[in-house]
């Protein structure tokens, strides 16, 4: 069994690495034994990371790409395609988020969202599922999505509304990439705690939000790692299409 989930001779391009679940997956990819390309925009956080994965023994190649310029996607998946080879695996997982009520974001705060969330991650997946159906090697694409994009949170709208697009989007690119051997899935996490939430967690108003979770937990990256895995390798061929939630029962509450 342990064998369906190692993925040697593959290579990843993990996009949003430079911290957080990013920086997780690709760990978690290149310890299976896939070559991993590296991508965000800090790319002094990348190069960090490239020699983490060195010193593990991992493959990896640091590549710099912002996800809101189709110009820099497009030369991102070019430079990781000529660094560690041809793209079998996309986790495409590049976002960010505004918190505020819906009623004072302004278009700023709306594109700086929606551009990197949906549009970004929609150019993203198209630039790499290109060169998958003209390799003629099939694929997978791991969109990240979120549990908001099934229930709305408070604060964070327009996120929410941006992952929930992602989950819509994932369905339309299986549906029509799935005919090509590429599987398009979507990980939907909950509350996870990183670097960049870690002192949110400790305030009174992270305290009380733990309080009302279902197991008053928040998740680690680390809680990701069977499912990433499972949808990366040749285990998961027969599905496609679906959004796997990963929130210790938010949304079942």
């Amino acid at each position: 069994m342990d064998e369906l989930l190692r993925l040697d001779g593959k290579v990843a391009l993990v996009t949003g690495a430079s911290s957080g679940l990013g920086e997780r997956f690709a760990e978690v990819l290149g310890r299976a034994g896939a070559r991993v390309a590296l991508a965000a925009r800090r790319v002094d956080r990348l190069a960090s990371l490239e020699a983490k994965l060195a010193t593990a023994g991992v493959a990896a190649r640091a590549v710099a790409m912002d996800v809101t310029r189709l110009d820099s996607i497009r030369d991102a998946v070019a430079e990781a395609e000529r660094a560690v080879g041809p793209i079998d695996i996309l986790v495409n997982n590049s976002g960010v988020s505004v918190t505020k009520r819906l009623v004072d974001h302004d278009e700023a705060d709306y594109d700086y969202v929606i551009d990197t969330n949906l549009k970004g991650a929609f150019f993203v997946a198209q630039a790499v599922a290109k060169r998958m159906i003209g390799g003629k090697r099939g694929g997978r694409i791991i969109n990240i999505a979120s549990a908001g994009g099934i229930r709305p949170l408070a604060r964070i709208g327009v996120y929410c509304m941006s992952k929930a697009g992602v989950i819509h989007m994932t369905r339309a690119m299986a549906l029509e990439w799935g005919r090509y051997g590429i599987n398009v899935n979507a990980v939907c996490p909950g509350y996870i705690e990183t670097e960049i939430n870690r002192e949110h967690w400790q305030t009174e108003a992270g305290r009380k939000l733990v309080e009302m979770l279902p197991r008053k937990r928040v998740g680690r990256p680390e809680d990701l790692d069977g499912l990433m895995l499972l949808l990366a390798s040749q285990a998961s061929h027969f599905i496609n299409g679906a959004s796997i939630v990963a929130d210790d029962g938010l949304t079942a509450a």
